[in-house]
């Protein structure tokens, strides 16, 4: 990072000016594809423990591993069978390839404050050698693990108990074991945060990483646990005046430089570290003007952004708020280009679902491969996909029903007045304790993950 203006007139300009990215067609969205179940992780009883509650779902670079982070501080490691990849009835299965406890409950005496375990976040580096590295992180503290696999042996080690006993010299030997896959943590990055970590995300360069809370952001390096720089920090000198806490933060994609963060007033903010060691100014603001017919007591809970991704060519990105997903172009900051209404039935129910709490739900979203399709999820285990170029949108269901292999998902249609058809559900009878509020899809193919409570679902086209 550098604080020195006069070498950039405005970088952020001059680099979106020098790149221009399109949409690839590949088919990822929803129009075209007939979506079936595939997989679903964790037991179908209704007795669930809290602890069991999936809190994160991250696929890895290539898409051969998926881990899932829990209210219990575990982290799942699953991995895609080897023969999948080239057998078509196979497709898309993941087994069990590692489980470890990354985080213990811990008490802050100083503060009285009880620290949970759950896993925020999950975080994959991109593979450099023979063993998979991850973040992770609860409210305080952010871990590096190393996976690695172990499936050989040495024997024929000269330790006697009495050295003077040795008569000849034994050459170690090689052998092989039954396959061990060891997870240890290499960095622990404690202490740098005063309140809950919201967001980590790893930079293009593979070297830093950020962490932000509500108030602040850090870049930290990946080899130094004991020092971070604070990029941003929006704490008011008298907390009296806070009127807004970060709630997301995100690096680009390509660009070491940029990163993104948003706001619990529905702003997004594009920062540059090349202007000034402290982000406190940015280069855009991303905010779409409040629709005043639409104004009530609860439009400021609502336009909270809960979750902002930056899609993979760089060019866009998208943004949740309580009831609609908006893609933005990073060269245009005045208005979304594009706005998905992912449960507008509920504006309705504000009332209600304020007071069973549900309004704070944060929901998160995720692009395809391609950016060609966007999905997140909603309640009744509904989950919504939008396809950017046929312009379609689908409500599917993730539920116990449908768990038999090869079961093709049913667009559901939620009823909110008139005359109700057959297939319809009413708006009344939706289950707000079932809620989707984790997904992931897959880099490269149409495979995508779903977190409903206790159960992980994997889904993929039908060939």
């Amino acid at each position: 990072m550098c604080a020195h203006n006069a070498c950039y007139s405005n970088p952020v300009v001059q680099y979106f000016a020098a790149n221009s990215f399109t949409v690839s067609q590949h088919n990822f969205g929803n129009g075209d594809i007939q979506w079936c179940f595939s997989q679903v992780k964790g037991t179908l009883d209704d007795d669930v423990t809290d602890a069991d509650i999936i809190s994160c779902v991250e696929f890895n670079h290539d898409g051969d591993l998926l881990a899932t982070g829990d209210k219990g501080g575990r982290v799942v490691i699953f991995q895609r069978d080897p023969a999948s990849k080239s057998s078509v009835p196979k497709r898309g299965e993941y087994n069990v390839y590692s489980t470890f406890q990354s985080h213990e409950p811990e008490f802050d005496y100083l503060k009285s404050l009880e620290i949970e375990e759950k896993i925020n976040k999950i975080r994959w580096l991109k593979r450099k050698n023979q063993s998979h590295f991850l973040l992770s992180t609860n409210d305080k503290t952010i871990k590096l693990w190393k996976v690695s696999e172990r499936d050989k042996k040495i024997e024929g080690y000269n330790t006697p108990c009495d050295p003077h006993s040795i008569t000849s010299l034994k050459v170690p030997v090689v052998k092989p074991m039954e396959l061990m896959v060891e997870a240890s943590p290499r960095r622990i990055f404690a202490n740098a945060h005063t309140y809950h970590i919201n967001s980590i995300s790893i930079n293009s360069d593979q070297e830093t990483y950020l962490s932000a809370d509500d108030l602040r952001i850090n870049l930290w390096h990946l080899e130094i646990t004991d020092q971070s720089f604070n990029i941003v920090d929006i704490k008011p000198t008298n907390m009296e005046e806070l009127t807004e806490v970060i709630t997301a933060a995100e690096f680009h994609p390509l660009e070491c430089n940029l990163f993104v963060y948003s706001s619990s007033k529905g702003t997004i903010r594009l920062c540059d570290m090349r202007q000034s060691a402290l982000c406190d100014r940015h280069s855009k603001i991303f905010e779409e003007p409040e629709d005043i017919t639409n104004r009530s007591f609860f439009s400021e809970i609502i336009s909270s952004i809960s979750d902002v991704k930056i899609s993979n060519s760089g060019r866009y990105m998208i943004s949740r708020d309580y009831l609609a997903l908006k893609v933005w172009d990073l060269h245009m900051d005045s208005k979304p280009i594009e706005s998905y209404p992912v449960h507008e039935y509920l504006r309705q129910k504000m009332c209600s679902l304020y007071e069973n709490d549900c309004i704070f739900d944060k929901f998160e979203c995720c692009w395809s491969g391609d950016d060609s399709a966007i999905m997140t999820g909603s309640y009744n285990n509904f989950f919504r996909m939008f396809d950017r170029v046929n312009k379609r949108d689908a409500t599917l269901e993730a539920s116990r029903e449908i768990a038999k292999p090869k079961t093709v998902l049913k667009p559901r249609k939620v009823f909110t007045g008139g005359k109700r058809k057959k297939d319809e559900i009413s708006v009344d009878c939706l289950d707000f304790n079932k809620k989707i509020l984790h997904t992931a899809w897959h880099p490269t193919e149409n495979i995508i993950a779903v977190a409903a409570t206790n159960n992980l679902f994997l889904f993929q086209d039908k060939l």
